[in-house]
């Protein structure tokens, strides 16, 4: 089978998936064809978990609701106003939306586009942002005739040379770029997205009309802007969006602060060109939307903290002035607050783990993992990928620093949750028990009941009574006085534990000497010391 074959065969399921449509739309007398991202992606191979079909026809909306409703589970009408209806069909699942022929512009300084209907297929694609997404199949005429070949009027519409746009890897927009801005200046970001998204080159008209126009993009919502960035965010290399945005001029009018990185080198003075750096970290770091926006964000500070001393160029608290600065500026872009929460704490702990050279105690690694709380994650691989420099030396020794702090994270976590972890029994109660004053005794009675939790509850999952428990803990305190004997020569204070050995595991028998108890604790002991040799 050839690449055109497997083309032809996508196409071909994107006709049999409109199926139920193209049979009542050709009824009514109505075109319909699939279009923009379905068809794209079905020459690209590419598939989505969140599968739909965008759909164009000459039907008006009133229409569409009336074909549209028998078939579908449920309809939704909020684009109703720019011709989009959608709905869900029943028969096979698919979500489909459906618009009339439209073009658009926006009017005077208006923040929404109005919309006029159109009766051209052509004039209707000639609207789309670009090439790529001006593809349209007559999955009416595909259903009809069953062609072979699927790539050929009257079934596939390419008026602009879309296909051989994604096989250049080239944005280009159908007509003139600036007009198609003018109508909807959001669609500048989105060539930034679907830039980053494909790693395309961008046409030259295309980037000069962005340029020219980039004011334009003031007029469009805030939350239409996040919406956009955040699509751009999670692509494979954002920077490559990014940029366009910054060297268009387009970040100017709704994140000046991203162009201000382009920090003015110092002649004696140098230091890493700070908007590259952040490109390179964006890119390095996975993409979940909250660790992207923090790297996006983590040297926002740098340029008001700058200072040229004689010792160099330094950031001093940029972390702390950048999360400042992070938080008015989502705010203003209209995140939500729990988003603006987190990636401000982000920019303000990423330097934290810096000072971990310099030894952290115990406390101070626990401060650290309670300071990020569910953001540890993000917070560690952001401190990784903001190690940037071209120096291996210095690469390998931060990540192994990151990699020993993480080890102890863990260790302490885990510990952290035994310690959580409560006997059966409290201190009271077991001196009530046993007849006991307070002192070792309690504890070495408690680490008993700690040994049957752990052992028998937690990893042999058994099910003990408390009266059992008790029961337990008289017959093996029976060998309390001999076992503390045994262990004092040894320097081990684990009395509950070897106990539990002695009694639980091995079945001593009840008038074994001490001897005799010291031979039977001597592999246990030394299991111990093998396995933690700094814990007697």
């Amino acid at each position: 089978m050839t690449v055109l074959d497997d083309i032809s065969a996508r196409l071909r399921a994107l006709g049999d998936w409109a199926a139920p449509l193209t049979e009542v739309f050709v009824a009514a007398g109505f075109s319909l064809y699939a279009v923009g991202g379905s068809v794209r992606d079905a020459l690209l191979g590419e598939h989505k978990e969140d599968f739909e079909i965008d759909f164009t026809t000459d039907a008006r909306p009133d229409d569409i609701v009336r074909l549209m409703k028998p078939l579908c589970s449920g309809l939704w009408e909020q684009g109703r106003e720019f011709g989009t209806i959608g709905g869900i069909l029943t028969a096979n699942g698919l979500k489909a939306e459906i618009t009339t022929f439209r073009s658009e512009a926006y009017v005077d300084h208006s923040r929404k586009p109005a919309v006029q209907w159109g009766d051209s297929l052509e004039a209707d694609l000639s609207r789309r942002d670009f090439t790529i997404n001006a593809l349209a199949l007559d999955v009416i005429a595909l259903r009809r005739d069953n062609p072979e070949n699927i790539l050929q009027l009257p079934y596939f519409h390419d008026y602009f040379q879309g296909f051989a746009d994604l096989n250049a890897k080239r944005l280009r927009a159908p007509i003139d770029p600036e007009i198609l801005f003018n109508d909807d200046p959001l669609r500048m970001l989105r060539a930034a997205r679907f830039a980053a998204r494909f790693r395309l080159g961008v046409d030259p008209a295309l980037e000069a009309a962005a340029v020219k126009v980039a004011e334009k993009i003031a007029i469009v919502s805030e939350e239409r802007i996040q919406a956009e960035l955040d699509l751009l965010m999670v692509t494979e290399f954002p920077s490559i969006g990014l940029d366009f945005i910054v060297r268009t001029g387009l970040a100017h009018h709704f994140f000046p602060e991203l162009p201000m990185l382009q920090l003015e080198q110092d002649p004696v003075h140098h230091h890493k060109d700070v908007l590259l750096h952040t490109w390179a970290v964006v890119d390095k770091t996975s993409p979940r939307l909250t660790l992207r926006l923090a790297a996006l964000f983590h040297d926002i500070g740098k340029p008001p903290t700058r200072e040229i001393t004689p010792d160099g160029v330094t950031f001093r608290f940029h972390e702390v002035v950048g999360a400042k600065m992070t938080r008015k500026r989502m705010t203003a872009m209209k995140y939500p607050k729990q988003v603006i929460d987190d990636v401000s704490r982000l920019v303000e702990l990423h330097l934290r783990f810096h000072t971990y050279k310099l030894g952290w105690s115990d406390a101070a690694v626990r401060r650290y993992v309670r300071d990020a709380g569910p953001l540890l994650a993000d917070l560690n691989e952001l401190t990784r990928c903001d190690c940037t420099t071209r120096n291996a030396r210095k690469a390998a020794e931060l990540s192994r620093r990151m990699d020993d702090l993480e080890v102890r994270i863990a260790k302490l976590q885990e510990r952290d949750a035994q310690l959580a972890l409560r006997p059966a029994l409290d201190g009271e109660q077991v001196m009530t028990l046993l007849g006991l004053a307070p002192g070792r005794a309690v504890g070495a009675a408690l680490e008993y009941l700690m040994e049957i939790l752990n052992i028998e509850e937690l990893d042999q999952k058994k099910d003990i009574s408390l009266a059992e428990k008790k029961r337990r803990l008289l017959d093996a305190w029976e060998y309390f006085d001999d076992v503390s004997e045994v262990l004092k020569t040894w320097r081990c204070k684990h009395i509950g534990k070897a106990l539990y050995y002695l009694v639980d595991v091995c079945d001593v028998a009840e008038d074994a000497t001490v001897e005799e108890i010291g031979e039977i604790l001597t592999p246990w002991f030394e299991q111990r010391l093998f396995e933690d040799p700094d814990d007697e």
